[in-house]
């Protein structure tokens, strides 16, 4: 009587693990690693234990910009198009309302900001904003600076801000500093 067993052929699975690996590798050199950028600004330092950091801030100092869920940007509770937004900043800023700023080229409102040293820009918006339209205001808001510090620089240094030094940029800050408060998330 023969064997009722047969015997199956036996599938060679050594070098498996092998093809397992060089695909592993294949997908690790040939995938596309994401390079987003985040927005760059530099964050206030912390307030050290025990002090109090509570600053007040005059009112009329403060640009407030709010933004709701259908995307639609307010302005000191106005609603403007995000086309204005930087000619809005820039008057802001660049106000002089208590004629201590000799760079200045504002309008001395005396409902704006006093000087680019006290101004702050106060940005809030609706958790259903989106991210497009949120990096569109940070861009606008950053023409903004950019305009006011490289006219600056040419009037003060005489060549574009690109061509400043490191001494030349830090004085440029010095006179518009970026001072943005981001509220929480509503």
């Amino acid at each position: 009587m023969k064997n009722s067993r047969h015997s199956m052929p036996q599938v060679n699975a050594g070098s498996m693990a092998d093809i397992a690996f060089l695909l592993l590798i294949f997908f690790l050199v040939t995938a596309m690693i994401p390079k987003d950028k985040g927005i760059n600004r530099k964050l206030p330092a912390p307030c050290p234990p025990g002090d109090i950091c509570d600053t007040q801030i005059n009112m009329r100092n403060m640009l407030e910009i709010n933004v709701n869920s259908n995307n639609e940007l307010f302005v000191e509770n106005e609603i403007i198009s995000i086309d204005e937004l930087k000619a809005i900043a820039v008057d802001f800023l660049d106000n002089n309302g208590d004629n201590s700023c000799d760079y200045c080229h504002g309008k001395n409102l005396k409902t704006s900001s006093d000087n680019p040293k006290e101004a702050v820009i106060s940005l809030k918006n609706d958790i259903q904003t989106s991210y497009a339209f949120y990096i569109q205001i940070q861009d606008e808001l950053t023409k903004a600076y950019y305009e006011l510090r490289s006219n600056y620089a040419t009037a003060k240094f005489k060549k574009p801000l690109k061509a400043l030094t490191k001494e030349e940029l830090l004085v440029i800050r010095e006179a518009y500093p970026f001072k943005l408060s981001e509220a929480e998330l509503k």
